[in-house]
């Protein structure tokens, strides 16, 4: 067996290499493609996914998944051997029910959708995105047909990023959580406001990036297998573990844009920094899931980023940056980060709002799947559920529908997984603290080995040998459980409003 085991193991190489191949040149199309490139850039995109398809679906690797399977069964269940066949097995089962073709014809669409986004948002304009999203949700319908009947149809397409997690499951974490948020909401729309008018002034947009680049780079960020770059909207692409990407933007009138931007995407890139190199080339080589990737990103950005230690150790050195800040006190600059508004823009809510922009995305894609949504009605639809949700309406498509990327990419049952991964970012922050008991005062100091190197140990290390709530489960003792988030967000903002 242990030759079928490394044909094996060079079969799924091949294919994540064609995966990585891929990535990358989905990184360039997001960072440096020119507008005209988007066609040929489909074809390309078109062609590596149907041969990795191909070859992910071919007889010879379904004649050795079989022929493996009751070899796994007796090795420990969780080793590597054992959880790459269960991994790709599951993969594989599933790659075969989709054709190649629309593989291709998905790629193709796809890419044009992305740079119809990008101008119908710099131009604040729906209707120029409206045609290929619609194809994009017809896709997405599609897509869902390959596969057996499930307990409702968006299930298929959230298993894609949160394997074995359920519609119902994940409704049923939002409907506990969303009641005690608006509550929160509420109470701190009763107190008085804090000021963050300091945070909205011109900014040298130099200055704020080399500035977060201290920042990540203090987080551990290893620059010789990373990078950094502008996108419209920030993400993080890996082809390994040694070629992790990341990206952001900056507002030249807002600070936060750039600042716990860059850290959000830092906290993905470390992630999958993280793995062990033994899961390199392998369907291992990745995170869990989407929600424990939107975890660390969560982390990072708001548990350490938003943190008053963090500012302790750091705002000397941003006053220093930016001598405009001089004049206002850390405990000012720590309440104006941190100040909680019904905004507009989902990547930039404050903590105590932003799982209410993820449910909002939920039903509409649960709706637009089903076929009670149309396209063309999306801008109304948008407009009057950030009215119920969060008290406020878009001025314009750009600020409203346009805000988001994912639609382009064709990533239906994508967005669950951010609120999911802000519940999992503070079940990890408590056995964190429990397991390091002077962790404040290490960040307070600008130390962060202890922090990473507890992450690299319980989460990063395994990649995608376990599914998500086995993880959660496995690290904390539970499975993903609301309180320590709704705990977090009472404590935090109890003290900032004095609730």
């Amino acid at each position: 067996m242990d030759k079928k085991l490394q044909q094996l193991k060079m079969y799924l190489a091949e294919i994540t290499d064609l995966n990585g191949a891929a990535a990358l040149l989905g990184w360039d199309q997001q960072v440096n493609l020119p507008p005209e490139g988007a066609a040929a850039r489909g074809e390309q995109l078109g062609t590596l996914g149907r041969i990795a398809h191909d070859r992910g679906t071919s007889p010879e690797l379904g004649k050795l998944l079989n022929e493996l399977k009751p070899y796994a069964a007796g090795l420990d269940p969780d080793s590597d051997e054992a959880r790459l066949i269960k991994v790709a097995a599951r993969d594989y089962d599933k790659a075969i029910r989709v054709p190649s073709d629309f593989i291709v014809e998905s790629s193709q669409i796809q890419s044009l959708a992305y740079q119809a986004w990008v101008a119908a948002r710099q131009k604040s304009d729906f209707s120029l995105f409206r045609p290929h999203l619609e194809k994009v949700i017809e896709l997405a319908q599609r897509y869902v047909t390959f596969f057996p009947p499930a307990d409702h149809p968006y299930d298929v397409l959230l298993d894609d990023y949160e394997p074995g997690m359920k519609t119902a499951e994940v409704q049923a974490i939002f409907n506990a959580i969303r009641p005690k948020q608006v509550e929160l909401i509420k109470t701190i729309a009763g107190k008085p406001q804090v000021d963050d008018s300091f945070l909205h002034q011109p900014f040298d947009e130099k200055k704020q990036w080399d500035f977060g680049v201290e920042v990540i780079t203090r987080f551990g960020y290893d620059w010789r297998r990373g990078r950094q770059d502008k996108a419209p909207h920030p993400f993080t692409q890996s082809t390994s573990s040694g070629d992790v990407r990341i990206t952001t933007r900056v507002d030249p009138n807002f600070l936060n844009t750039m600042l716990f931007g860059t850290m959000h995407e830092c906290g993905h890139g470390l992630y999958d920094q993280g793995h062990a190199p033994e899961l390199e080339r392998s369907p291992l080589s990745a995170g869990a899931s989407l929600a424990v990737h939107e975890s660390q990103s969560r982390l990072w950005e708001n548990l350490v980023g938003r943190s008053l230690p963090f500012w302790q150790h750091f705002y000397p050195r941003l006053q220093a940056v930016f001598p405009q800040l001089k004049k206002v006190s850390l405990d000012k600059f720590y309440r104006g980060i941190n100040r909680v508004q019904p905004s507009f823009i989902r990547v930039e809510a404050d903590e105590a709002t932003y799982n209410l922009h993820i449910m909002l995305r939920l039903e509409i894609e649960i709706a637009m799947l089903e076929g009670r949504v149309a396209v063309k009605d999306l801008p109304e639809v948008w407009n009057t559920k950030m009215q119920d949700y969060l008290g406020v309406t878009p001025p314009n498509d750009a600020e409203g529908v346009l805000q988001d990327v994912h639609w382009s990419s064709g990533m239906i049952g994508y967005f669950s997984t951010y609120a999911l991964g802000n519940l999992i970012s503070a079940q990890l922050w408590e056995k964190i603290n429990q397991d390091l008991p002077d962790l404040s005062d290490e960040i307070r100091s600008g130390k962060f080995d202890g922090l990473l190197a507890w992450l690299r140990e319980k989460v990063h290390r395994y990649g995608k040998k376990y599914e998500p709530q086995e993880l959660v489960q496995k690290v904390t003792g539970s499975r993903i459980d609301p309180h320590p988030y709704l705990r977090y967000l009472n404590q935090k903002y109890g003290e900032i409003y004095g609730l």
